[in-house]
């Protein structure tokens, strides 16, 4: 196999976005995330600062949404957001574009918003992942969210929230892989609960996900590996 536990688990921004997880949850799941070594671990922003101190010291990076999850903040309100993730411990940050004026066409606003967060977090030292939501979106305009944010160095485009109408699709994932620059990777969101699902995703050139369901994952891929 062409791959290692610690690669795929380093795919991997383990998710605690879902309004009901409990703060004994959301501790939980910093722990776990800690356990199996994962890229990131994206939580609900109220308790970054608490997740950063949980993961002070590990290879796992504190990360949080910004104008999520339907993008529809005014710009100066999510950078504000990304300001306080920053202080709080952020290192990632997953923005969702304003799908009302993608659909809208209105570009010069999507391409300023997108601008406004990368700008700060970029001038701290940190990573933003911008979102699309595709299940709203056409083609044309996925193709044109990507060349933005090409154009303005996003760190990953990324499918999908997790809580629109759906998630990471093949078809689109390969269209965005296509028409985003080499020094802009892929983010699956939506739908990659198993194994294969991530290893599929994978092989189309995506280097994180989203999951939810991190430790079956990884101790179905240690099981495979027979470690």
């Amino acid at each position: 196999m062409d791959f290692t536990t610690h690669q795929i688990a380093k795919m991997i921004d383990h998710s605690l976005l879902n309004p009901t997880l409990t703060e004994n949850d959301l501790e939980a799941g910093c722990r776990l995330a800690l356990r199996y070594d994962v890229a990131s671990v994206c939580i609900m922003p109220y308790y970054l600062r608490r997740s950063a101190d949980i993961l002070a010291g590990s290879d796992v990076r504190a990360s949080t949404t910004i104008g999520f999850p339907h993008g529809g903040h005014t710009t100066a309100i999510k950078v504000v957001e990304a300001e306080q993730a920053l202080r709080d411990g952020g290192e990632e940050l997953d923005m969702v574009v304003n799908i009302s004026k993608v659909l809208s066409g209105d570009w010069d606003y999507v391409r300023a918003d997108i601008r406004a967060v990368i700008d700060v977090t970029h001038a701290a030292g940190q990573k933003v992942k911008v979102i699309f939501e595709n299940c709203y979106l056409t083609d044309a305009q996925k193709l044109r969210l990507c060349e933005i944010c090409g154009q303005l160095n996003a760190n990953w485009v990324k499918t999908s929230t997790g809580y629109g109408t759906g998630g990471a699709t093949h078809e689109d994932l390969k269209l965005m892989r296509l028409h985003s620059p080499a020094h802009v990777q892929v983010k699956a969101a939506g739908g990659v609960r198993t194994l294969d699902a991530l290893l599929a995703v994978r092989e189309l050139g995506v280097t994180r996900c989203g999951a939810t369901r991190t430790a079956e994952i990884l101790d179905e891929c240690r099981k495979r590996l027979s470690e």
